[in-house]
């Protein structure tokens, strides 16, 4: 394989850009698996149209509609960069926080213009629960979807490659921010690190994309030839499909995103990380054979799941084999928590 360049994220090809209006989005997203962009999906939202005025109008706008409590915020090193990972003993390279959010926004903007400025970072918070009207008046149509609403504020900052298992939508409301996307087939290549002890609650890739180390990370080269980029400017949105790996970066001093998370699957089916988890503790250390024989076992009742498995049953009979309900979805619940409460 060829090398990559050393400016190898601006060499990438382009995540494709599609013409959605807002009203189509609905419709766009149904069945989607590939990530795309859209150009100027949120240009008309208030918080767009602060930022594009300056960052401290943006502030204001977020103060003006921010709640009466304590808000969490990650606050780096000051000259630490604006990576959010692990230092050299792998523990997370900077600390958490509460604060009223007027105090933090203050730091932000006092830092805005220092070289050395140390992260200050609002990631993953609720708009629902921390802001009055934030995201009435700054939303997307996304039909009968009840998503997660969040929004993301700081100062420059990269995250690291991980995967998230809804979809999503990522709405750059204010500054810049840069998305490198691998699809879900390239995680090995990608050099997963802990899955306990993560920058964010999911597991992150170990490659630094900015400065690849491919000594230590050869297949890194893999993953970087199916890599795919979306530079987003204010108002523009980029659809990341369920379990695509994505590396994430907030480009200008001061920047805002706002994502929609939701699963178009029935709300009483359980997590699948869960099962991964209970899987390690059951499964993983088990003798080969052992564990090849649940293999098979897991093909046939899960990964493959064909009529074969309770077509020879009464229809009364199949239990759990039919395809499930909330009441069945409740009694494997109940039946994990008493496995996993002895």
């Amino acid at each position: 394989m060829a090398d990559i360049s050393p400016n190898l994220l601006a060499d990438l090809p382009k995540v494709a850009e599609e013409q959605v209006a807002p009203g189509e989005l609905d419709a766009r997203l149904k069945g989607a698996r590939e990530p795309f962009v859209i150009r100027g999906l949120a240009a008309d939202w208030p918080l767009v149209r602060a930022g594009l005025e300056n960052s401290a109008a943006a502030r204001d706008y977020l103060v003006a509609h921010g709640r009466d409590r304590q808000f969490p915020v990650n606050i780096g090193q000051p000259g630490g960069g604006d990576r959010l990972f692990y230092d050299h003993a792998m523990k997370i390279n900077f600390r958490m926080a509460t604060g009223p959010l007027d105090a933090i926004l203050d730091g932000i903007g006092a830092n805005e213009d220092k070289p050395d400025a140390p992260v200050i970072y609002l990631s993953s918070i609720d708009m629902g629960d921390y802001f009055d009207g934030l995201r009435e008046a700054n939303n997307l149509p996304l039909g009968d979807r009840k998503p997660i609403e969040s929004i993301w504020i700081g100062t420059r900052t990269r995250i690291a490659a991980h995967n998230d298992v809804p979809d999503n939508v990522a709405v750059c409301a204010v500054g810049r921010r840069r998305f490198t996307l691998f699809p879900p087939e390239q995680m090995a290549n990608l050099y997963p690190g802990p899955l306990e002890s993560t920058p964010a609650g999911r597991p992150v890739s170990m490659v630094d994309l900015r400065d690849p180390d491919f000594e230590a990370y050869p297949r890194a080269r893999a993953a970087l030839a199916a890599a795919q980029i979306a530079e987003l400017e204010p108002g523009d949105a980029v659809f990341v499909p369920s379990l695509w790996w994505h590396h994430v970066e907030g480009l200008s001093p001061f920047n805002i995103l706002v994502n929609y998370w939701w699963r178009d699957v029935p709300g009483f089916l359980g997590k699948p990380e869960d099962a991964l988890f209970h899987a390690i503790l059951a499964i993983r250390d088990l003798p080969e054979a052992d564990k090849a024989q649940w293999e098979a076992i897991f093909d046939h009742y899960v990964f493959h799941n064909s009529p074969e498995v309770m077509s020879h049953l009464p229809a009364g009979a199949r239990g759990i084999l039919a395809p499930l309900t909330s009441e069945t979805a409740g009694q494997i619940r109940a039946k994990l928590l008493r496995g996993l409460s002895r």
